[in-house]
């Protein structure tokens, strides 16, 4: 990109750049067009894109300031939307060729928080069909041979490629942080309930997430907080005030040391060398700050009670388009509807049994620490398109519901992004993206 060209700005850069007049909302719009033109043959991020739309949306967004109306803090910053958030007007197609032509008639309680705050709704992003684990057109970034991750392909490879400051997707396995890892990009799953879902395909009730893309932590934390709310539509949330702005609490330095744990799971065996390796590396270079975390034997069954939720949710919410066509589904999809309608309801309710136990565990193992590093994949992303990766070092943070962050710090054998997440406790989001930018600072200058 030319000096002059502003799709490479940060999120939160750009929102100050436009609130102080710098540059115009239609000019960031048209240069973030200009972008996607450019690159996205190759990557091929975007399910729908209507660019007179966009800077329709941009030219408003400038005339609002013109006019000295309030502004919100993401006014005129173009924002993807994974193809499974509703939006008016909009195609909105869930990655599936059952659902061609669906236009729904309202915005998702996100898009219209987004629009509340000025953002400007740059497009639908490619999903893996349904959210699941059948693969969309995208390309990793880095490499179109490799895989970018799923479900949230398009939105994770249109930040890396500089197609957009910032990108929405989902998580009920691994979403959002493993296409992060793929596509070397900061990805964030916010705690269970903090991001209401209204609008939003629904997969599983007790597993689906929103989560963030974006450039930076600041940029993650700006575009988090502003999703943040209570919805009565979505009894899963809550109402949580910060005595600051989340984007300030990130970057502020911790108030006492910081003190991680090392946990490698059962599920250590299933990363790579090369993975293993890095990982090895950066406990060394932290030393005292960190130190193993050893989980109980009680986790061990926490990815079993996962896919046990989410096969019987598939078969529930997903059955009727598998009995209608299911030659037009991804035969991996179809496979977990049939696991799903052989699952008991002893076995449906034992496994949430298990995991309201386990996050009351995880939080009593996280007293002392500030956050828990673990891979967040099991290596880069596989060559080829077939499958979007494995989710298996995600799946038990959605299971407890915990927030989870994924940092862009490390590559691979085969120069492709290795990601490094983070775990915290329980509705301490702020503390999570707080210890990330420590990390993201200290690691910069070892």
């Amino acid at each position: 990109m030319s000096d002059n060209n502003y799709a490479g700005m940060n999120l939160a850069d750009a929102a100050a750049a436009i609130r102080e007049g710098e540059i115009s909302a239609v000019r960031l719009a048209d240069d973030v067009l200009s972008r996607i033109g450019e690159v996205d043959g190759n990557i091929m991020a975007w399910a729908h894109i209507n660019p007179d739309r966009v800077l329709e949306e941009a030219r408003a967004r400038d005339d609002q300031r013109r006019q000295g109306r309030t502004i919100g803090p993401l006014h005129g910053v173009p924002i993807a939307l994974k193809d499974i958030i509703d939006t008016a007007h909009m195609p909105t197609e869930y990655g599936c060729a059952a659902f061609k032509g669906r236009v729904p008639y309202e915005d998702a309680w996100i898009v219209s928080r987004l629009r509340q705050h000025g953002a400007v709704v740059l497009g639908k992003t490619v999903t893996a069909e349904l959210a699941n684990l059948g693969p969309g057109q995208t390309r990793n970034p880095h490499n179109p041979k490799h895989t970018p991750g799923g479900s949230s392909s398009g939105s994770a490879a249109a930040v890396a490629s500089f197609m957009a400051p910032g990108a929405i997707g989902t998580q009920t396995g691994g979403s959002v942080i493993r296409p992060a890892s793929y596509c070397g990009v900061y990805g964030f799953k916010p705690t269970y309930g903090m991001i209401p879902r209204t609008g939003v395909l629904l997969q599983s009730d007790t597993l689906d997430h929103i989560g963030t893309f974006a450039r930076s932590i600041r940029d993650l934390a700006l575009l988090s907080e502003s999703l943040f709310g209570y919805d009565p539509g979505d009894r899963a949330t809550c109402v949580v005030n910060y005595p600051q702005p989340l984007a300030e609490i990130a970057v502020q330095a911790p108030p006492v040391g910081i003190r991680l744990g090392f946990a490698r799971t059962h599920k250590w065996d299933q990363a790579d060398a090369n993975c293993q390796a890095a990982f090895g590396e950066l406990v060394e270079v932290l030393g005292d700050n960190v130190e193993d975390l050893e989980m109980t034997a009680a986790f061990i069954n926490g990815w079993d009670g996962h896919r046990t939720i989410m096969d019987a949710d598939n078969a529930f919410h997903y059955g009727a388009i598998y009995d209608k066509c299911a030659d037009r589904l991804h035969p991996v999809l179809c496979r977990a509807i049939e696991r799903g309608r052989e699952i008991t309801a002893e076995h449906y309710l034992k496994a949430h049994q298990m995991r309201h136990r386990l996050q009351g565990l995880w939080n009593q193992l996280l007293e002392d620490h500030d956050a828990v590093i673990t891979p967040a994949a099991t290596g880069e992303a596989p060559s080829g398109l077939e499958t979007t990766g494995d989710p298996v070092f995600c799946s038990l943070w959605s299971f407890l519901g915990v927030p989870t962050v994924c940092l862009p710090l490390m590559t691979g054998e085969n120069g492709l992004p290795l990601g490094v997440q983070l775990v915290g406790r329980s509705g301490e989001d702020a503390r999570l993206l707080r210890t990330a930018n420590w990390l993201v600072g200290t690691l910069s200058k070892a």
